[in-house]
């Protein structure tokens, strides 16, 4: 993996989990609207808003530069709109960004001859 994949990854990884915050605190506030005085629907629509468009963003050039599957790249899809689905996206962002990260080390340590004594 190269240097500009891992940062797609990681910028990818770093907006899910806030993206799904937001997303919750909007359902929140969607229900306090309705049953209370209390209105911070703009505001957090609009956090939310921002948020999605970088998840969306990130998606995509993640896509590209990883080259998923249309499988692969339709599950990362599909978490961004489900409540807490960022949460499981960053999870398997890790996972997915720690394994790469061990083959690139694997096929430098096999292209370099470098053996551990």
């Amino acid at each position: 993996m190269d240097i500009k994949t891992a940062s797609a990854l990681r910028r990818l990884r770093l907006v899910s989990a806030p993206e799904a915050v937001s997303f919750l605190l909007l359902l929140v506030c969607s229900v306090l609207k309705r049953t209370t005085e209390f209105n911070a629907v703009p505001v957090m629509g609009r956090v939310h808003a921002v948020l999605f468009i970088l998840y969306l963003i990130f998606w995509a050039v993640a896509w590209i530069r990883t080259k998923w599957s249309l499988k692969t790249a339709a599950l990362y899809f599909a978490l961004s709109v489900l409540p807490t689905g960022g949460f499981f996206a960053d999870r398997r962002l890790r996972r997915e960004a720690e394994n790469a990260v061990d083959a690139a080390i694997a096929s430098r340590v096999s292209k370099e001859g470098i053996v551990n004594a």
